[in-house]
Protein backbone atom coordinates (compact mmCIF):
# COMPACT_ATOMS: atom_id res chain seq x y z
CA UNK A 1 0.00 0.00 0.00
CA UNK A 2 1.35 3.41 -0.92
CA UNK A 3 2.20 5.76 1.99
CA UNK A 4 -0.59 8.00 3.14
CA UNK A 5 -3.52 5.86 2.01
CA UNK A 6 -4.96 5.98 5.50
CA UNK A 7 -6.13 9.50 4.52
CA UNK A 8 -8.39 8.27 1.73
CA UNK A 9 -11.50 10.08 2.89
CA UNK A 10 -10.12 13.60 3.25
CA UNK A 11 -10.47 16.28 0.59
CA UNK A 12 -7.44 17.90 -1.06
CA UNK A 13 -6.51 20.58 1.43
CA UNK A 14 -3.98 22.31 -0.79
CA UNK A 15 -5.50 21.85 -4.28
CA UNK A 16 -5.82 25.14 -6.17
CA UNK A 17 -9.35 26.26 -6.98
CA UNK A 18 -10.59 24.89 -10.29
CA UNK A 19 -7.99 22.11 -10.42
CA UNK A 20 -9.25 18.60 -11.17
CA UNK A 21 -7.50 15.29 -11.71
CA UNK A 22 -8.41 13.67 -15.03
CA UNK A 23 -7.85 9.90 -14.90
CA UNK A 24 -7.92 7.25 -17.61
CA UNK A 25 -7.95 3.54 -16.75
CA UNK A 26 -8.27 0.65 -19.16
CA UNK A 27 -7.86 -3.11 -19.31
CA UNK A 28 -4.39 -3.99 -20.59
CA UNK A 29 -4.17 -6.61 -23.32
CA UNK A 30 -7.92 -6.84 -23.95
CA UNK A 31 -7.38 -8.01 -27.55
CA UNK A 32 -5.48 -11.04 -26.27
CA UNK A 33 -8.22 -11.71 -23.70
CA UNK A 34 -10.79 -11.98 -26.50
CA UNK A 35 -8.50 -14.37 -28.37
CA UNK A 36 -7.79 -16.51 -25.30
CA UNK A 37 -11.24 -16.63 -23.70
CA UNK A 38 -13.67 -16.04 -26.54
CA UNK A 39 -15.92 -13.03 -27.01
CA UNK A 40 -18.56 -13.78 -24.36
CA UNK A 41 -16.17 -14.65 -21.51
CA UNK A 42 -13.76 -11.81 -22.30
CA UNK A 43 -16.55 -9.24 -22.51
CA UNK A 44 -18.01 -10.43 -19.19
CA UNK A 45 -14.56 -10.20 -17.60
CA UNK A 46 -13.99 -6.67 -18.94
CA UNK A 47 -17.49 -5.54 -17.94
CA UNK A 48 -16.87 -6.78 -14.39
CA UNK A 49 -13.63 -4.80 -14.31
CA UNK A 50 -15.36 -1.63 -15.54
CA UNK A 51 -18.04 -1.99 -12.86
CA UNK A 52 -15.26 -2.10 -10.25
CA UNK A 53 -13.56 0.98 -11.74
CA UNK A 54 -16.82 2.95 -11.73
CA UNK A 55 -17.48 1.91 -8.11
CA UNK A 56 -14.02 3.08 -7.04
CA UNK A 57 -14.57 6.39 -8.83
CA UNK A 58 -17.81 6.96 -6.92
CA UNK A 59 -16.26 5.84 -3.63
CA UNK A 60 -13.66 8.59 -3.85
CA UNK A 61 -16.04 11.35 -4.87
CA UNK A 62 -15.20 11.23 -8.57
CA UNK A 63 -17.37 11.28 -11.66
CA UNK A 64 -17.17 8.97 -14.68
CA UNK A 65 -17.18 11.15 -17.79
CA UNK A 66 -17.40 8.33 -20.32
CA UNK A 67 -16.75 4.66 -20.92
CA UNK A 68 -15.40 3.66 -24.33
CA UNK A 69 -14.85 -0.04 -24.91
CA UNK A 70 -12.65 -1.20 -22.03
CA UNK A 71 -11.61 2.27 -20.86
CA UNK A 72 -13.07 4.70 -18.34
CA UNK A 73 -12.37 8.42 -18.17
CA UNK A 74 -13.17 10.12 -14.87
CA UNK A 75 -12.47 13.31 -12.92
CA UNK A 76 -11.75 14.01 -9.26
CA UNK A 77 -11.53 17.15 -7.15
CA UNK A 78 -7.79 17.63 -6.99
CA UNK A 79 -4.61 15.60 -7.29
CA UNK A 80 -4.93 13.77 -3.94
CA UNK A 81 -8.23 12.18 -4.82
CA UNK A 82 -6.92 11.17 -8.24
CA UNK A 83 -3.88 9.53 -6.64
CA UNK A 84 -5.94 7.66 -4.04
CA UNK A 85 -8.51 6.48 -6.59
CA UNK A 86 -5.78 5.26 -8.95
CA UNK A 87 -4.12 3.13 -6.26
CA UNK A 88 -7.49 1.81 -5.07
CA UNK A 89 -8.36 0.81 -8.65
CA UNK A 90 -5.14 -1.18 -9.01
CA UNK A 91 -5.54 -2.91 -5.63
CA UNK A 92 -9.17 -3.87 -6.17
CA UNK A 93 -8.69 -5.13 -9.73
CA UNK A 94 -5.63 -7.08 -8.60
CA UNK A 95 -7.88 -8.93 -6.13
CA UNK A 96 -10.45 -9.90 -8.75
CA UNK A 97 -10.33 -13.61 -9.66
CA UNK A 98 -8.70 -14.90 -12.84
CA UNK A 99 -11.00 -16.20 -15.59
CA UNK A 100 -10.02 -19.28 -17.55
CA UNK A 101 -6.48 -18.92 -16.21
CA UNK A 102 -6.25 -15.32 -17.44
CA UNK A 103 -5.46 -12.61 -14.90
CA UNK A 104 -6.78 -9.14 -15.65
CA UNK A 105 -4.57 -6.07 -15.35
CA UNK A 106 -5.29 -2.38 -15.76
CA UNK A 107 -3.12 0.58 -16.61
CA UNK A 108 -3.84 4.02 -15.21
CA UNK A 109 -2.71 7.52 -16.09
CA UNK A 110 -3.77 10.81 -14.54
CA UNK A 111 -2.88 14.50 -14.54
CA UNK A 112 -4.21 17.42 -12.53
CA UNK A 113 -4.98 20.85 -13.91
CA UNK A 114 -7.75 23.11 -15.20
CA UNK A 115 -10.33 21.82 -17.69
CA UNK A 116 -13.13 23.14 -19.84
CA UNK A 117 -16.45 21.46 -19.01
CA UNK A 118 -19.24 21.35 -21.56
CA UNK A 119 -22.34 19.13 -21.74
CA UNK A 120 -21.00 16.76 -19.10
CA UNK A 121 -17.66 16.25 -20.88
CA UNK A 122 -14.26 17.81 -20.16
CA UNK A 123 -11.72 19.15 -22.62
CA UNK A 124 -8.34 20.86 -22.75
CA UNK A 125 -4.64 20.35 -22.21
CA UNK A 126 -5.13 18.56 -18.88
CA UNK A 127 -7.23 15.88 -20.60
CA UNK A 128 -4.68 15.42 -23.37
CA UNK A 129 -1.79 15.03 -20.93
CA UNK A 130 -3.78 12.57 -18.77
CA UNK A 131 -4.48 10.46 -21.87
CA UNK A 132 -0.78 10.59 -22.72
CA UNK A 133 0.10 9.30 -19.24
CA UNK A 134 -2.34 6.41 -19.64
CA UNK A 135 -0.80 5.61 -23.00
CA UNK A 136 2.62 5.40 -21.40
CA UNK A 137 1.52 3.11 -18.55
CA UNK A 138 1.88 -0.64 -18.76
CA UNK A 139 -0.40 -3.21 -17.14
CA UNK A 140 -0.38 -2.90 -13.31
CA UNK A 141 1.18 0.56 -13.55
CA UNK A 142 0.10 4.11 -12.64
CA UNK A 143 1.79 7.02 -14.42
CA UNK A 144 1.39 10.71 -13.68
CA UNK A 145 3.32 13.97 -14.14
CA UNK A 146 5.79 15.68 -11.84
CA UNK A 147 3.49 18.73 -11.88
CA UNK A 148 0.71 16.57 -10.42
CA UNK A 149 3.02 15.02 -7.83
CA UNK A 150 4.00 18.51 -6.69
CA UNK A 151 0.32 19.15 -5.85
CA UNK A 152 0.04 16.06 -3.63
CA UNK A 153 -0.02 16.03 0.15
CA UNK A 154 3.49 15.21 1.49
CA UNK A 155 2.49 11.71 2.67
CA UNK A 156 1.16 10.82 -0.77
CA UNK A 157 4.14 12.37 -2.54
CA UNK A 158 6.32 9.80 -0.78
CA UNK A 159 4.50 7.09 -2.72
CA UNK A 160 5.88 8.24 -6.08
CA UNK A 161 9.19 8.15 -7.90
CA UNK A 162 10.64 10.05 -10.82
CA UNK A 163 11.07 8.01 -13.99
CA UNK A 164 11.99 10.11 -16.99
CA UNK A 165 11.11 13.08 -19.17
CA UNK A 166 8.61 12.58 -21.96
CA UNK A 167 8.29 14.47 -25.21
CA UNK A 168 4.64 15.53 -25.58
CA UNK A 169 3.17 16.69 -28.88
CA UNK A 170 2.51 20.44 -28.82
CA UNK A 171 4.91 21.03 -25.91
CA UNK A 172 8.27 22.74 -26.43
CA UNK A 173 9.80 21.18 -23.30
CA UNK A 174 9.86 17.56 -22.17
CA UNK A 175 7.39 16.66 -19.44
CA UNK A 176 8.80 15.03 -16.27
CA UNK A 177 6.97 11.76 -15.59
CA UNK A 178 6.50 9.85 -12.32
CA UNK A 179 5.27 6.41 -11.33
CA UNK A 180 2.92 5.88 -8.41
CA UNK A 181 3.97 3.01 -6.15
CA UNK A 182 0.93 0.97 -5.15
CA UNK A 183 2.49 -2.42 -4.28
CA UNK A 184 4.94 -3.35 -1.55
CA UNK A 185 8.30 -4.27 -3.06
CA UNK A 186 7.34 -2.74 -6.37
CA UNK A 187 10.38 -2.89 -8.67
CA UNK A 188 11.40 0.05 -10.83
CA UNK A 189 9.83 -0.69 -14.18
CA UNK A 190 11.05 2.26 -16.25
CA UNK A 191 14.56 3.67 -15.97
CA UNK A 192 15.40 5.21 -19.33
CA UNK A 193 16.30 8.91 -19.26
CA UNK A 194 13.78 9.58 -22.01
CA UNK A 195 10.61 7.59 -22.62
CA UNK A 196 8.42 7.34 -25.69
CA UNK A 197 5.22 5.38 -26.23
CA UNK A 198 5.87 1.69 -26.85
CA UNK A 199 5.02 0.52 -30.35
CA UNK A 200 1.98 -1.70 -30.42
CA UNK A 201 1.78 -4.90 -32.44
CA UNK A 202 -1.99 -4.60 -32.87
CA UNK A 203 -3.23 -3.93 -36.40
CA UNK A 204 -6.67 -3.39 -37.90
CA UNK A 205 -7.30 -4.75 -41.38
CA UNK A 206 -10.08 -3.01 -43.36
CA UNK A 207 -11.36 -4.49 -46.63
CA UNK A 208 -13.54 -2.45 -49.01
CA UNK A 209 -14.24 -3.08 -52.68
CA UNK A 210 -11.44 -5.61 -52.96
CA UNK A 211 -8.90 -3.15 -51.48
CA UNK A 212 -7.17 -3.91 -48.18
CA UNK A 213 -6.04 -1.13 -45.84
CA UNK A 214 -3.99 -1.86 -42.73
CA UNK A 215 -4.03 0.42 -39.67
CA UNK A 216 -1.03 0.35 -37.33
CA UNK A 217 1.32 2.79 -35.57
CA UNK A 218 2.33 4.23 -38.94
CA UNK A 219 -1.30 4.76 -40.01
CA UNK A 220 -3.18 5.64 -36.82
CA UNK A 221 -6.28 7.27 -38.33
CA UNK A 222 -8.59 6.53 -41.26
CA UNK A 223 -11.44 8.68 -42.61
CA UNK A 224 -14.48 7.04 -44.22
CA UNK A 225 -17.19 8.79 -46.25
CA UNK A 226 -18.38 10.05 -49.63
CA UNK A 227 -15.79 12.82 -49.75
CA UNK A 228 -13.15 12.15 -52.40
CA UNK A 229 -10.36 12.88 -49.92
CA UNK A 230 -11.46 10.05 -47.59
CA UNK A 231 -9.10 7.13 -47.05
CA UNK A 232 -12.03 4.82 -47.79
CA UNK A 233 -14.52 6.37 -50.18
CA UNK A 234 -18.08 5.13 -49.61
CA UNK A 235 -20.40 5.60 -52.59
CA UNK A 236 -23.62 4.72 -50.74
CA UNK A 237 -26.04 7.69 -51.10
CA UNK A 238 -27.08 7.36 -47.44
CA UNK A 239 -23.49 7.88 -46.31
CA UNK A 240 -22.31 11.36 -45.28
CA UNK A 241 -19.36 13.11 -46.90
CA UNK A 242 -17.40 12.81 -43.67
CA UNK A 243 -19.23 9.80 -42.31
CA UNK A 244 -16.92 8.16 -39.76
CA UNK A 245 -13.37 7.98 -38.49
CA UNK A 246 -11.31 5.14 -37.05
CA UNK A 247 -8.44 5.98 -34.69
CA UNK A 248 -5.75 3.80 -33.12
CA UNK A 249 -5.25 4.65 -29.45
CA UNK A 250 -2.51 2.64 -27.81
CA UNK A 251 -3.31 -0.97 -28.83
CA UNK A 252 -7.02 -0.41 -29.55
CA UNK A 253 -9.09 0.86 -32.47
CA UNK A 254 -12.10 3.16 -32.04
CA UNK A 255 -14.79 3.87 -34.63
CA UNK A 256 -16.44 7.30 -34.27
CA UNK A 257 -19.67 8.08 -36.14
CA UNK A 258 -19.83 11.64 -37.53
CA UNK A 259 -22.79 11.17 -39.87
CA UNK A 260 -26.41 12.19 -40.35
CA UNK A 261 -27.85 8.68 -40.76
CA UNK A 262 -25.64 6.69 -38.41
CA UNK A 263 -23.12 3.87 -38.70
CA UNK A 264 -24.10 0.21 -38.29
CA UNK A 265 -21.63 -2.34 -36.92
CA UNK A 266 -21.93 -6.09 -36.65
CA UNK A 267 -19.38 -8.15 -34.73
CA UNK A 268 -19.09 -11.76 -35.88
CA UNK A 269 -21.89 -13.83 -34.33
CA UNK A 270 -23.56 -10.83 -32.63
CA UNK A 271 -26.55 -8.56 -33.27
CA UNK A 272 -26.07 -5.37 -35.26
CA UNK A 273 -25.28 -2.16 -33.33
CA UNK A 274 -26.28 1.36 -34.37
CA UNK A 275 -23.97 4.33 -33.67
CA UNK A 276 -25.18 7.93 -33.83
CA UNK A 277 -22.51 10.45 -32.92
CA UNK A 278 -20.97 7.78 -30.68
CA UNK A 279 -17.73 5.82 -30.43
CA UNK A 280 -17.22 2.06 -30.35
CA UNK A 281 -14.10 -0.04 -29.79
CA UNK A 282 -13.59 -2.51 -32.63
CA UNK A 283 -12.68 -6.05 -31.63
CA UNK A 284 -12.40 -9.41 -33.33
CA UNK A 285 -13.93 -9.25 -36.79
CA UNK A 286 -17.06 -7.78 -38.29
CA UNK A 287 -18.73 -5.47 -40.77
CA UNK A 288 -19.39 -1.71 -40.94
CA UNK A 289 -22.30 -0.29 -42.97
CA UNK A 290 -22.99 3.39 -43.62
CA UNK A 291 -26.33 5.17 -43.20
CA UNK A 292 -28.58 2.10 -42.95
CA UNK A 293 -28.75 -1.46 -41.71
CA UNK A 294 -26.75 -4.24 -43.29
CA UNK A 295 -30.05 -6.07 -43.81
CA UNK A 296 -31.00 -3.67 -46.60
CA UNK A 297 -30.17 -4.84 -50.09
CA UNK A 298 -27.00 -3.57 -51.77
CA UNK A 299 -25.64 -2.18 -48.51
CA UNK A 300 -22.06 -1.03 -49.05
CA UNK A 301 -19.80 -2.26 -46.29
CA UNK A 302 -16.29 -2.40 -44.89
CA UNK A 303 -15.11 -5.68 -43.40
CA UNK A 304 -12.72 -5.39 -40.45
CA UNK A 305 -10.53 -7.65 -38.32
CA UNK A 306 -8.28 -6.83 -35.36
CA UNK A 307 -5.04 -8.79 -35.27
CA UNK A 308 -2.07 -9.00 -32.94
Amino acid sequence: MAPGLEDTRRADAGAPAGIVAVLFADVAGSTKLYEALGDAAAKAMIDETLIELRAVTSRHGGRVIKTIGDEVMCVFDGADRGFIAATDMQNRVDRLPAVGGAKRHIRVGFHAGPVIEENGDVFGDTVNIAARMAGLAKGMQIITTRATVDMLAPALRMGTRDIASLSVKGKADDLPVCEVIWQEGDDLTMTAPSVSLPRSQAVLVLVHGGRELVMNDARAAVALGRDGASDIIVADPKASRHHARIEKRRDKFFLADQSTNGTFVTFAGEAELSLRREELMLRGAGRIVFGHSASESLAESVEFSVRG
